[in-house]
């Protein structure tokens, strides 16, 4: 049983050819955005590829960097496709192009499914690298001094400026490391000294943040030392003064940042693959109608086009079976080999 099968005068394949052959062009459009896309993704990424800990959530813009190219290509014959599907004499050149091209532009749409579903499905991938590696950062914020880390107080300060966050949960997470430098401590000061001795790791540690912290919203000068110390500063109550640092954490900045960005790439990929599956499906349309109108005389003659030959169980079917016969001479190749010896025995 045929599946969707549908008449097609002359005109109607003339305005299906002018029609697919415009919208092959912008599939191939769309791949080359989908392809700018995909490089933007990843250089961001690779921005604060300082704070992350795996590179796991690569595979994202490296999904949408192979669709991009792979759409451009198959797009760009499917155009050609087009320009040759009324000219009976020039299109049985692509009849033999046909099957593998309708497999890629499958695969294509499969992968761009894929491509979708991944950017909004690694949120999780996300946080857990963003919060080993933001932890690492802050831990190594104080290694100026240690090569390979060098830049790290440089990134994470203008990390927290240009996302208006501090720490990685929130501004207490400066309260766990030791952020100064020990070059910079008076190791002949008693409170340097007593702080360090009280600290079972011999760390020193502060109750205040990087500058970076700071929020120039404030209406006061910012406190960043001291912080939990209300009577070290005059009208000062630090759990109320939420102005005074930002409150919240990196983490949460960027994983809002990045999935914003996924997922309204998310949305133009799907947008994307509706036109992929609209020239797929007309692209199908017209080389079944044009298949009809090879060898006739008559080339205006009206002919019918469909997605199937037959049903989609017999198709499925007829393809395993396909599939089967390619591997079997093989087998019977290797059967025929291995029963040879005992024959000749």
């Amino acid at each position: 049983m045929v599946l969707l099968k549908v008449k097609f005068p002359f005109q109607r394949r003339v305005k299906v050819a002018q029609g697919l052959w415009l919208l092959s062009w912008l599939a191939t459009v769309s791949g080359a955005f989908i392809f700018t896309l995909g490089i933007f993704l990843k250089s961001e990424l690779r921005k604060r590829s300082e704070v992350m800990d795996n590179t796991e959530i690569h595979a994202v813009p490296n999904t949408l960097i192979i669709v991009g190219l792979a759409s451009v290509v198959i797009n760009f014959f499917a155009g050609r496709i087009c320009q040759d599907s009324l000219d009976v004499a020039r299109f049985p050149r692509w009849r033999g192009f046909m099957v593998p091209y309708f497999a890629g532009a499958a695969l294509l749409a499969l992968l761009m499914l894929v491509a979708v579903i991944m950017s909004y499905a690694m949120k999780g991938n996300l946080e857990e690298s963003l919060k080993i590696g933001l932890k690492n950062g802050i831990r190594f914020y104080k290694d100026t001094d240690t090569p390979g880390r060098c830049f790290q107080k440089q990134t994470i300060d203008l990390l927290q400026m240009e996302f208006q966050c501090c720490g990685n949960t929130n501004f207490k997470d400066w309260f766990e490391v030791q952020w100064i430098s020990n070059r910079y401590l008076d190791y002949s000061c008693k409170e340097v000294k007593d702080r360090i001795k009280s600290n079972v790791d011999g760390r020193y540690l502060v109750d205040g943040v990087p500058f970076s912290c700071c929020n120039p919203s404030s209406p006061r000068p910012c406190i960043q030392h001291q912080m939990t110390n209300n009577s070290a500063h005059y009208n000062y109550d630090y759990t109320t003064e939420e102005l005074n640092v930002y409150r919240r954490g990196c983490r949460e900045a960027l994983v809002s940042y990045y999935m914003g960005l996924m997922n309204t790439i998310g949305v133009v990929v799907l947008l994307f693959f509706l036109i992929q599956m609209g020239v797929l499906v007309s692209l199908r349309y017209l080389q079944t109608a044009m298949d009809g109108v090879v060898g006739q005389e008559n080339t205006e003659c009206e002919t019918e086009g469909y997605i199937l030959e037959k049903g989609v169980k017999e198709t499925i079917k007829l393809t395993i079976q396909k599939i089967a016969k390619i591997f079997q001479p093989n087998q019977v190749q290797n059967e025929q080999a291995e029963s040879a010896p005992g024959t000749a025995g």
